[in-house]
């Protein structure tokens, strides 16, 4: 079944606030096994309203509003869909009440205008709105289901909850997805390399996308039992983790490269640091969002100039002949700042984000330094006509791809 989303208000369509709502919306749909095919932003004008779900309803089995339950005069939602349904709007004497007290108990005056949140289409199912005042409703004829639910997104979320076991396509079939994370290569490169598999694809399907510097898989299956789709998606990510195995680093929805090395360096029971210069501390932002980094990472160095590089254990010697921006500097940093901070391991981060370049070399230059117990290497990597936050997150997540190659190897 195809499912459409439908928000309603001037406010999102002016670019006012983001539209968070179609995005849990859209997943949640999938879900439940709906296929969702259009998204519509309208204001808040009735008229307009009624020309839009015209056409959903001619091309949408399941039609999803939010916004504009509310009690001012340009909430209108709830009167769309009342006349375009030729269905009369009734009023919940128990929601009703509940807003009274609400007021009451806030010792305010309450508008008369406040029934409208309690209002729900006749011959429609009440969705009681626990997190805020105005209920939805869920409501079908022969040919569609209309779902209609409250705008801010916790009472969205709360009441979409409500309408599940109503929904037509609740619990046939459902969508299972594995998302697989590959760093190191283009989209380009990466569909290429399974560009069989894409163009026979049915059920399930794949979906690459393109994050900054990672690619993302997602393989999805359409069952209505688990245990099936598993069965379904289990030889397709081995078929694709075998292809690109050299480039591949994880798998889930919220995993990152950041993640991943603190997840492997804590099961190993290693430690790192690092010493940056372009980068200037974003490195160890990307590790400090991770929950128990500080097992592994004890802490860092910031060595923008090249005093501080020299007061970390640079020799000055390497910074007069070779620059700040070269390999034998990298390697001096990464050297430094692991025997500073007594690791197992360090990363360290130097060239030139731009917008000028320096030491006569050309902006989009990089050395990520990486020291290991055993030996101290420099890889040497150039993005050309990047802006300068593209560069130095791209340094970042080239050291953090280093420390997980050499973890692995440990």
């Amino acid at each position: 079944m195809k499912a459409e989303i439908i928000a309603v208000g001037t406010e999102i369509l002016m670019g006012e606030i983001v539209n968070t709502n179609a995005t849990f919306l859209a997943q949640a749909l999938q879900q439940q096994g709906y296929d969702v095919y259009y998204q519509t932003v309208v204001g808040d004008n009735q008229q307009r309203l009624m020309e839009v779900l015209a056409t959903a309803s001619k091309r949408s089995e399941c039609i999803v509003l939010c916004g504009g339950l509310g009690p001012t005069e340009d909430d209108l939602t709830k009167e769309a869909v009342s006349a375009f349904l030729n269905e009369p709007l009734v009023l919940d004497e128990e929601n009703c009440q509940r807003v009274h007290r609400y007021f009451a108990d806030l010792q305010q005056k309450e508008a008369a205008n406040n029934d409208k949140q309690s209002l729900y289409l006749r011959n429609g199912e009440i969705l009681a709105n626990e997190a805020g005042l105005a209920i939805g409703c869920y409501y079908h004829n022969q040919t569609n289901e209309y779902v209609i639910l409250p705008g801010p997104p916790g009472e969205c979320r709360s009441v979409f909850q409500k309408a599940i076991p109503l929904l037509k396509s609740s619990g046939k079939r459902q969508l299972f997805s594995r998302v697989l994370r590959f760093y190191g290569m283009t989209e380009s490169e990466l569909g290429a390399t399974i560009h069989d598999l894409i163009n026979q694809q049915t059920n399930p399907t794949i979906a690459t996308y393109a994050k900054q510097n990672e690619v993302i898989i997602r393989i999805t299956a359409k069952s209505a039992d688990k245990a099936q789709a598993e069965t379904l998606l289990a030889s397709l990510v081995a078929d694709i983790k075998q292809r690109l195995q050299s480039f591949y680093y994880g798998e889930g929805e919220d995993n990152s490269l950041a993640k991943e090395v603190v997840k492997q360096f804590a099961a190993k029971g290693k430690t790192f640091t690092a010493a940056e210069s372009l980068t200037c501390g974003l490195f160890q932002s990307m590790i400090g969002d991770v929950s128990g980094a500080s097992q592994v990472f004890p802490g860092g160095f910031v060595t923008y100039s090249a005093a501080v590089k020299e007061w970390l254990g640079v020799s000055p010697a390497i910074v007069q002949q070779y620059g700040t921006v070269s390999a034998e500097c990298a390697i001096a940093m990464a050297k430094a700042a692991r025997k500073q901070a007594q690791t197992d391991y360090a990363v360290s981060f130097t060239g030139v984000a731009g917008p000028d370049t320096l030491e006569g070399k050309p902006v989009g230059t990089i050395f990520v330094g990486l020291a290991t117990p055993e030996h101290t290497t420099a890889h040497e990597i150039h993005y050309d006509h990047r802006t300068r936050s593209f560069i130095r997150h791209g340094a970042a997540t080239a050291g953090l791809w280093l420390l997980l190659k050499a973890i692995a190897k440990d």
